[in-house]
């Protein structure tokens, strides 16, 4: 089972730089989306032979998630059913007979760390979530988590402690989930590989000289670590801000 998961970061602007290309190109089972930045009826995308799944931000032009899925689910769930977190459309939930699959755009804690606090609160309620899904089967994890694990996953790490995205606080989230029972499966194929990212500022020529972070992932419930079969991140694709990364499966 191949999946995909990209923060497009626009989904109307990235359908005018070639995301239906690579859509059509990578012919995934499920493919998540993030940072949609639409409500509604704002577009209509023909995505023949998969079932589309939509969460949208109540405020316009912001967040949001997709999941599109050539397996029906057995459920389908927005949010994580705590209304102070569920106006922004940042997670959606599929249910499927082996797993449940989840996309997510975690918050960001802003530059001036602004949000911070209440990204430490979302963490708990999200991690309290996946594990009452786990309760009944295996969990997915994949989307925009926000965060540069470890100084492996970002190009400046020294000049980064301390910064949105790379605090101590986030990143000690992060090994608590992880700890908790889930794997990051590009890490877990490729422990040590450098200069990996999926993210890269819009600065002058900050992509072309690779000085990126990894901050998109797919984590997988320790109950299916002998399934990860391969993990991908396909930085030489644009359209956005990030790259799409891959999980495949053998189930």
């Amino acid at each position: 089972m191949k999946l995909i998961s990209w923060n497009v970061n626009g989904i109307r602007a990235c359908v005018k730089k070639g995301f239906l290309d690579f859509f059509q190109d990578i012919n995934a089972d499920i493919f998540c989306i993030q940072e949609t930045k639409l409500q509604e009826g704002q577009i209509e995308l023909e995505l023949e032979g998969y079932h589309q799944y939509w969460n949208y931000a109540e405020r316009k032009g912001y967040s949001g998630t997709a999941i599109f899925s050539k397996v029906e689910p057995q459920s389908v769930q927005y949010g994580i059913d705590m209304e102070e977190h569920d106006s922004e459309g940042r997670v959606i939930t599929l249910e499927f007979d082996r797993f449940y699959l989840i996309t997510v755009y975690t918050p960001n804690s802003k530059r001036d760390l602004s949000r911070l606090e209440y990204r430490l609160t979302w963490e708990d309620d999200f991690k309290n979530y996946i594990h009452k899904l786990e309760e009944s089967k295996p969990v997915v994890v994949c989307g925009d988590l926000n965060v540069a694990h470890q100084e492996i996953d970002l190009k400046n790490h020294k000049t980064n402690v301390g910064n949105s995205g790379f605090t101590d606080e986030e990143r000690a989230k992060m090994s608590s989930l992880l700890e908790s029972g889930y794997i990051d499966s590009y890490r877990h194929l490729y422990p040590n590989q450098e200069d990996v990212y999926s993210w890269w500022s819009y600065m002058n020529k900050v992509r072309e000289r690779n000085i990126g972070w990894r901050i998109d992932y797919f984590l997988v419930s320790k109950k299916m670590k002998e399934s990860i079969h391969e993990a991908e991140v396909h930085g030489h694709i644009l359209g956005s801000d990030h790259c799409p990364v891959g999980l495949e499966l053998k189930l």
